[in-house]
């Protein structure tokens, strides 16, 4: 069944397989391909063995529903990947009630018939690559416990293969999967951290050939007319007038440097909403769902304000991926009559605010060691302080945390 995690581009770690691996698609297929064949094959060989059964519409039953649920989960994860803007946290509910309703339909038929056990070997892919690893654990555990009970219902004898089989399958699947994600996850972010680095050294080489060298162009040209201010006022005046030229380009130049650092998602022209939106979706994955939500009637805002915003849900979510263990986080930008305010809350450990290490904490979201993101947390509020704003943190442990960032309109 596919159930895939959000995902919109290329800075997350934990991305959906669909979109970050093209050959993902493909396994899907395989996979969803296999389960159905696994139970057409089953019900073929339930209709061969037992044609009279009182059960007999039981199976076909849910035979049938087993099969439009794993195509109904097939086509909704090819629209999240082929769409993503569209994927919503209602979209992996949905997803997520799609794989329990298969799980649910599998286990009665199973009671019902056990040759239709071996269907759980797609259904094992499809719980770990949609559930968080823990979850995905539990319920790879619960379908090898029921493929061993329907096995040996069908075996004439006691077969110790039928004791160890299945659960060396499925803790090879497991532990295959799993490796396979994290080296996934590292390649990313080493990816990430090459392109910062190639960017930094981009951004270098561009204000050292450009600004640098016009300031340095500045200061010679008004060494020169300071020399020759007396001697030759004509002279200094055209040094002074030509440094005044370069100046003028190099102010160009800066403002130009100021918009391409513009986050690129509002650089596309959608506005914070749809930045926002498109954040969401791609923070989004099988261990974390996040949603966007606005209230109020939008208004035009500044583009400082916008980039401010941003930038505070990017390091905000940034925290509850890396540190809250968290499952689902939301986004509300309320549009109010005098002010913006943007939430961020999550479902994550929580920490105590009134700890007098309360901005570090915060920070890091309730888990990172002291020190590892010391600086978020105030770089946030001095965003948006700049802008005659408040950052507020409500948190308490086990119950979540709320970062919220409010924003004047007027001031603004």
């Amino acid at each position: 069944m596919s159930h895939a995690p959000s995902a919109t581009g290329g800075d997350r770690a934990s991305l959906d397989p669909q979109t970050r691996d093209p050959d993902a698609r493909w396994l899907v297929t395989v996979m969803n391909t296999a389960f159905l064949a696994l139970l057409a094959g089953s019900l073929l060989r339930y209709l061969l063995k037992h044609p009279q059964s009182p059960r007999l519409p039981w199976v076909v039953g849910l035979s049938i529903t087993l099969a439009a649920l794993q195509l109904a989960g097939h086509w909704l994860g090819g629209r999240r990947a082929d769409r993503p803007r569209l994927a919503g946290q209602w979209q992996g509910r949905l997803q997520l009630v799609l794989l329990g309703s298969v799980v649910a339909c599998w286990v009665v038929i199973v009671l019902l018939a056990p040759s239709f056990a071996w269907c759980a070997v797609p259904l094992i892919y499809t719980g770990l690559r949609s559930l968080p690893i823990r979850a995905a654990v539990a319920l790879v555990a619960v379908l090898c416990a029921l493929v061993m009970i329907a096995e040996g219902r069908l075996a004439d004898s006691v077969d110790p293969h039928l004791f160890l089989l299945p659960p060396t399958v499925a803790v090879l699947a497991t532990t295959v999967f799993i490796y396979m994600r994290r080296q996934a996850d590292r390649l990313a972010a080493t990816e990430r951290r090459e392109g910062t680095l190639a960017e930094r050294q981009r951004l270098s080489m561009e204000i050292h050939d450009t600004l640098a060298q016009s300031l340095s162009s500045q200061q010679m040209l008004l060494q020169a007319a300071e020399r020759t201010w007396d001697s030759d006022p004509v002279a200094a005046r055209g040094h002074v007038r030509t440094a005044e030229s370069i100046a003028e380009r190099s102010l160009a130049e800066a403002r130009r440097f100021v918009h391409d650092l513009a986050p690129a998602d509002l650089a596309e022209g959608g506005g914070l909403d749809e930045a926002l939106r498109t954040l969401a979706a791609r923070e989004s994955t099988g261990s974390l769902q996040v949603r966007f939500h606005r209230d109020g009637t939008p208004v035009p805002l500044p583009d400082r304000v916008q980039s401010a915003l941003l930038r505070i849900a990017q390091g905000a979510l940034a925290n509850v991926r890396e540190h809250a263990g968290a499952t689902t986080a939301a986004l509300t930008l309320s549009h109010l009559d005098d002010q913006v305010v943007l939430d961020i809350a999550d479902d994550g450990r929580g920490f105590e605010p009134s700890d007098t290490r309360a901005d570090t904490r915060a920070d890091t979201r309730a888990g990172a060691r002291a020190g590892d993101r010391g600086h978020g947390l105030p770089a946030m509020r001095a965003r948006v302080q700049q802008l005659g704003g408040t950052l507020t943190v409500e948190s308490a442990p086990g119950e979540g945390t709320v970062l919220s960032a409010a924003m004047p309109l007027e001031r603004a």
